[in-house]
């Protein structure tokens, strides 16, 4: 099997189609309900695909942030993660947000807890607990998601408390301490960030009161380095939060979630984790 599967590992790539399309066509399909291209606000970057447990009742919910650097990615790229969760009993919601350069930020943040207000108001609908809310992201969607998770002013304009009314926060190398800039690119897309370090995750642990967190990294990720998820979860813990790190020896950025999909749970268990952490948070 594991040779069967070598040339899906090394054409395996975040924003190169190859990998995903073979992940998402090996996604479960049994047992899941694909709720296509609805809408939690205007434009077409604002659209969001709901995959959901047959017959879900009350069951766990998460929205899940793609990464792609703050210019790339679409949602029907991450197919096989919305099916593998939602085959475990979680209603997972993947939106799309708006990127450079297009946008700076904080717009794609305020995407972000737009699709997460619109995800607690609808859970039920697809069989959902708004209660049992999680916000998980991969690289800059995992910055988005911590970032939602630790600043509360995101989701204040829509009555929601991340310290109240979510559940748990993971973050799969994610970029939450990357000062200073060291690309043109990113030094535009975080321009209007002032100061700049409000744009980091890190810098607002401060706030205390935030969800329990899980960070999850690759040990040969040379893309968003590991100490990103080391620094967050030390700020943390020095401020009394709820944090889990685990680190995979083995893993790059790409396969640090390719590992989440089920053809691929022998790499590392991303899968179990994730899944673990959410059925512990919201039993």
């Amino acid at each position: 099997m594991k040779r069967l599967l070598l040339p899906l590992l090394l054409g395996f790539s975040v924003t190169g189609c190859s990998g995903t399309d073979v992940l998402n066509a090996l996604a479960p399909s049994q047992g899941v309900i694909l709720h296509h291209d609805l809408a939690y606000g205007s434009g077409p970057r604002r659209g969001v695909d709901v995959y959901a447990p047959v017959k879900a009742s009350h069951a766990p919910v998460a929205v899940f942030f793609y990464g792609g650097g703050w210019t790339d990615g679409k949602r029907a790229e991450y197919a096989f993660v919305g099916a593998t969760l939602a085959a475990r009993g979680i209603v997972t919601i993947i939106p799309d947000y708006r990127l450079y350069p297009e946008v700076r930020y904080p717009a794609f943040i305020e995407d972000g807890a737009t699709a997460t207000a619109w995800a607690r108001s609808h859970a039920a609908e697809f069989g959902g607990d708004p209660k049992k809310l999680f916000l998980i992201g991969h690289s800059a969607g995992a910055y988005i998601a911590m970032m939602l998770a630790l600043d509360p002013v995101w989701l204040a304009p829509f009555g929601v408390v991340p310290s109240r009314d979510v559940a748990g926060a993971i973050g799969i190398s994610g970029p939450y301490d990357f000062l200073p800039l060291d690309t043109d690119q990113l030094r535009s897309i975080f321009a209007p960030a002032d100061p700049l370090t409000v744009s980091q995750p890190i810098s607002h642990v401060e706030h205390g009161q935030i969800p329990p967190l899980l960070l999850l990294t690759g040990g040969k990720d040379r893309t968003v380095y590991p100490r990103n998820s080391y620094h967050l979860a030390n700020a943390v813990r020095a401020a009394g939060g709820d944090v889990t790190v685990k680190t995979y020896p083995g893993l790059n950025h790409v396969f640090a979630l390719g590992a989440i999909a089920t053809p691929l749970t022998w790499l590392a268990p991303v899968q179990a984790d994730v899944t673990g952490f959410i059925a512990k948070q919201a039993p």
